[in-house]
């Protein structure tokens, strides 16, 4: 879908015209244009709520009307919401374009003209997206352009950028949906291998299993013996047209199936596993945008893909493997292995890349549900800064994440006894599911180390209804908001 920004002005037809109301405000349209007086009366303008209306307009035959709330309360996501309801209707009615009618009272009140247009491309981007899978019956879209009319050079430039976020955010979402058999760790690499060859600025390695012995990586290893599909180490690298004022490293984990190894996991709904490559995906996807941006730090992004499945090689209870960094594991819960890949992507991490700071995501613990539900991502920031910077990201995205405890108590109760340094999952009278994984990478963090794990198996899939994302599906997680902190800082 084509994007074009025009002034104000210059609104002068569509084939769907959607005009944004303010709570309690009539709505602004543009010049000439004559509504039927039902049409306006009587609509409150409360947010996400929709009127529309056939009109004797040639220019503007047809007119959604869409509501944003109490204009006091705007904020980022209810731009995005509502940006995506219109975005959804057009899409339903199977019209060529649409155009957004955006008064300078509504950008006025969302924080300006530049937040306006992002906002609301983002929205309208997000909320277009659909995974087309291999199905027979898939159409071409009808909606090819999305107009949006705004006062402002800034307008414009927050628009461009909100696009580019959401065709980020949308491809992550590509990598996230795709069947087992469609995104096997070779796929996801050749994914990120592309990524190399839309900008000068991003290059990217992929290491083999045979390379990945040679690193020592015997946790990670653990973890694909088990499968016939050979373990990737994707390292994308970003640097930036002038000097980097520092770097920043992202690891991703990359389970592009998790069956749950010998420790097999309950067949109801294993076919979600999948999904369990969304920190991988999220990781990708932030350099689908660091290839068109100009951040000012050099970024690398590590991914660790792999399969956790079953064959006679496959890692038992109670087996042994050895870390990159030397650290021994007792492995108890096979099923415990995106902690394993981690545990081994960070310890590569610092010591290729030297990190200023150091993230990882996963979708590691079913815990993080119990704890934050569907819409929270839980987080372990080193300091308060990293904490406040992540929480103030999410916000702005509408990727909400709350700080999670990690205290000495978990990390003594992965000490590994008698036959290992560690093991991989904590006594289950400790509880904190979630905290226990968090407690094992910090083994891995070297001391000093500004770091910070996500744990995004709550977020990655399943989520809330939000008009522009919600269900079933993957929405990206983590894609957005990496850009966003990497902007703050």
């Amino acid at each position: 879908m084509k994007l074009l920004v025009q002034d104000i002005s210059r609104a002068k037809k569509a084939p769907l015209l959607v005009v944004f109301a303010l709570e309690g405000k009539a709505p602004q349209t543009p010049d000439g244009l004559e509504l039927p007086a039902s049409f306006t009366k009587g609509f409150d303008g409360k947010a996400r709520s929709t009127r529309e209306t056939f009109t004797e307009d040639k220019a503007w035959p047809h007119v959604l009307m869409v509501g944003l709330g109490d204009g006091d309360k705007l904020d980022s996501e209810g731009l995005r919401r509502a940006a995506a309801v219109a975005i959804r209707a057009a899409k339903a009615k199977s019209v060529s374009g649409v155009g957004y009618y955006v008064a300078p009272e509504v950008a006025e009140l969302a924080g300006g003209e530049e937040a306006t247009g992002r906002d609301l491309a983002e929205g309208a981007y997000l909320g277009v997206h659909a995974f087309a899978g291999v199905r027979k019956d898939n159409k071409a879209p009808a909606l090819k352009q999305l107009t949006l009319w705004a006062s402002g050079a800034a307008f414009k430039r927050g628009a461009t950028k909100g696009k580019l976020l959401a065709d980020a955010c949308n491809f992550t979402r590509n990598l996230q949906d795709a069947s087992g058999n469609n995104m096997r760790p070779r796929d996801l690499a050749a994914q990120a291998k592309k990524l190399a060859t839309r900008s000068q600025q991003v290059r990217c390695r992929v290491f083999d299993e045979k390379a990945m012995q040679a690193f020592g990586m015997g946790l990670f290893l653990s973890v694909s013996q088990g499968s016939e599909e050979p373990a990737k180490l994707i390292h994308l690298t970003y640097k930036p047209k002038k000097k980097a004022k520092g770097v920043i490293t992202f690891v991703g984990k990359g389970l592009t199936f998790d069956a749950g190894g010998v420790s097999i996991k309950p067949s109801g709904k294993m076919e979600e596993m999948r999904y369990d490559m969304s920190g991988g995906a999220a990781v990708v996807g932030l350099f689908h945008a660091l290839g068109d941006m100009d951040v000012p730090y050099e970024v690398h992004g590590i991914v660790g893909a792999s399969e956790n499945t079953i064959n006679g090689k496959a890692t038992k209870p109670g087996d042994v493997h050895v870390g990159m960094n030397g650290t021994s594991v007792e492995i108890q819960n096979t099923d415990a292995e995106g902690r394993l890949v981690l545990a081994d992507c960070l310890t590569y991490a610092q010591k290729k890349t030297k990190p200023d700071t150091l993230f990882d995501l996963a979708t590691l613990t079913g815990a993080v549900i119990v704890a934050l539900g569907h819409e929270l991502s839980g987080i372990y920031p080193s300091n308060d800064d990293l904490r406040d910077k992540l929480l103030e990201a999410g916000e702005r995205t509408g990727e909400y994440c709350w700080p999670l405890p990690l205290m000495d108590v978990h990390k003594e109760a992965m000490k590994g006894g008698q036959i290992a340094d560690l093991k991989n999952i904590g006594p289950g009278s400790l509880g904190a599911g979630s905290t226990q994984g968090a407690a094992f990478l910090s083994y891995f963090i070297d001391e000093g180390q500004e770091w910070c794990h996500l744990d995004i198996a709550g977020t990655a899939w399943n989520a809330g209804p939000r008009d522009w994302s919600g269900g079933a599906l993957g929405p990206g997680v983590g894609t957005r908001l990496l850009i966003e902190y990497l902007e703050r800082r």
